[in-house]
């Protein structure tokens, strides 16, 4: 069974999965594996991430080890709908469109709940919470999770600390193979894939403020210094500020950033990073997006009740007209812009990050009952296969040390 917008639309999702799977060599010799060694069959797979091509190709992997798919997105403006109707079409169980009211969007979450999973992949943590909080009878039946994204470890982290959360799960983004370059090399990608093709405006020789010097700010920024910006950061962690310096970026606080900034990407996580404040402070055309999970980094309650009216400007922007004639603009109403306005991730970099969601999807029912309740790190062996599988898929070998070579690197007495 399953809810999508329209089914027939399935051909083009299909040549997008077609594409990226050609695209993504790792999670591909994955699925042969998988194939052949069914680790998931019997049982019921949730998962809830952003439904695109990729996410779509993750689906059919671990739907090839035998896994019974339950689907979602985790975004209402992030599902493309054809990709979405080729999932369906090929037999898995998909609950998600495009622009879904906050209603639609919490029914397709139960909807895919209410299968009882053994194991669930999110993103973001709304699956997570959403099975702690109202469908506590379904705890016993699973298994682990696997959550994928920094704003989900950090409700995580925290239903941990408070003794609520009642399965083991794996901080999938805390992997190397994860962070380092999905956060990094895709998220600086993507933002500005999203804002570009958005607001077709040149980066080079403008302001760009960035908040949050996270692996996703890091990234953020040095796509916009590549550009041509001048990059202004905001933090309020004074070791990542410090290090934004050394990286070669200006450093101040939101509301003097405010001031000379022509694009705003906010990259932190946390709430309320630009609010009223710093809309006052800001000039006539300042373009604001969002690249954290959760749309609450932009106050766009605040800015709402500055503005004497709101614009349509351009397909995904809107303008915020102020009382003294400013314009002050939101891309895709502060969602998680290179979704809500773009593809998200290039399939090169997520095929690393979905492989270890598929490897460690396996792991968890290999070691089941031993994985502590609590967030569980990334064996550090699915990272290096990761790697090394990526590697080779690029035809690059790397050196191996001797006998000799490993009895010295870890012996004391040299």
């Amino acid at each position: 069974m399953s809810i999508v917008r329209d089914i027939s639309l399935f051909p083009s999702g299909q040549q997008k999965i077609d594409w990226v799977k050609a695209h993504m060599p790792v999670l591909s010799s994955i699925e042969r594996d998988f194939s052949l060694s069914k680790p998931l069959k019997g049982l019921r797979v949730a998962l809830s991430i952003h439904l695109e091509a990729k996410t779509a190709y993750l689906c059919t992997v671990l739907a090839a080890g035998g896994a019974e798919m339950y689907v979602t997105g985790s975004n209402p403006l992030s599902t493309q709908d054809d990709v979405a109707a080729a999932l369906a079409h090929n037999g898995l169980n998909v609950f998600a469109w495009y622009n879904a009211t906050a209603k639609e969007y919490k029914d397709h979450l139960k909807c895919v709940i209410e299968a009882e999973p053994h194991i669930i992949i999110d993103d973001g943590g709304d699956l997570v919470n959403l099975i702690h909080n109202e469908y506590p009878q379904f705890l016993p039946n699973v298994l682990g999770g696997c959550e994928e994204t920094t704003t989900g470890i950090i409700r995580l982290m925290s239903m941990a600390k408070d003794g609520e959360l009642k399965f083991p799960m794996i901080a999938v983004n805390n992997a190397k193979c994860k962070y380092l370059f999905d956060n990094r090399y895709g998220t600086g990608q993507s933002v500005w894939d999203g804002i570009n093709r958005t607001t077709n405006l040149i980066v080079a020789g403008k302001t760009v403020v960035v908040a949050g010097y996270g692996w996703c700010g890091k990234g953020v920024a040095m796509r916009a210094k590549a550009l041509g910006a001048q990059v202004v950061i905001t933090e309020i962690d004074p070791i990542k500020a410090m290090e934004a310096r050394m990286d070669g970026f200006s450093v101040a606080k939101m509301e003097e950033a405010a001031k000379t900034g022509d694009f705003f990407v906010t990259v932190t996580g946390c709430k309320d990073v630009i609010t009223e404040k710093s809309f006052k402070n800001m000039k006539d055309g300042a373009i604001l997006c969002n690249a954290g999970h959760f749309n609450v980094e932009i106050n766009l309650t605040e800015l709402e009740r500055l503005a004497v009216k709101t614009i349509p400007q351009r397909n995904n922007i809107t303008g915020y007209v102020l009382p003294d004639g400013r314009t002050i603009s939101v891309i895709a109403e502060g969602r998680l812009v290179n979704l809500a306005a773009g593809d998200g991730h290039p399939a090169e970099i997520m095929d690393m990050s979905f492989s270890i969601q598929a490897l460690c999807a396996e792991y968890i029912v290999k070691n089941r009952g031993s994985l502590k309740i609590s967030v569980n790190d990334v064996p550090e062996e699915i990272d290096r296969k990761v790697a090394l599988r990526k590697l080779q898929s690029w035809g690059t070998q790397i050196d191996t040390l001797t006998p000799e070579q490993e009895k010295y690197i870890n012996s004391w007495n040299v």
